[in-house]
């Protein structure tokens, strides 16, 4: 089930971006997301327009819209990757809009792929000011017929 996120979702939402975020990013010193955690929690999720994905009372995964169109985060619980919730997030997501946009890690292989499966192509390529590590932006529009950039 995906059900708009609450603040009482918070402490097992932080839990899933800072172990997802250590797998997903091992090439950024673990320091850097325990660092961004409190930033995250209080500026970033509160102005977010987040949904939970819920499997038997427990959140397994969640998507955040930033200034609407843009996903600032998805993030599946490492335990249950790979069983859909990341693309049933990104569908429920895409339902009623023309586009949306998103920043992946150049490095993050996986996310590229899991990405570009889903439709999105890369627009362009840039670096990240916080990390230094470069990035591409994607969007996905309902006309992209797949995922070739």
């Amino acid at each position: 089930m995906i059900r708009p996120y609450s603040p009482a979702d918070t402490p097992r939402v932080m839990e899933i971006w800072l172990e997802a975020s250590r797998l997903a990013h091992s090439f950024i010193p673990m320091a850097y997301w325990e660092a961004s955690a409190p930033m995250v929690e209080a500026e970033i999720l509160p102005r977010a327009d987040t949904r939970v994905f819920v499997r038997e009372g427990r959140v397994l995964g969640f998507l955040s819209l930033i200034d609407g169109d843009h996903i600032g985060a998805l993030f599946v619980d490492p335990a249950f990757q790979g069983r859909g919730i990341g693309r049933a997030l990104l569908e429920g997501c895409k339902e009623g809009r023309s586009l949306l946009t998103l920043s992946v890690y150049r490095k993050n292989t996986g996310a590229l792929g899991f990405y570009r499966s889903q439709g999105f192509r890369v627009l362009r390529e840039g670096v990240d000011p916080a990390t230094g590590e470069g990035e591409y932006l994607m969007a996905w529009r309902p006309s992209f017929s797949g995922g070739d950039d």
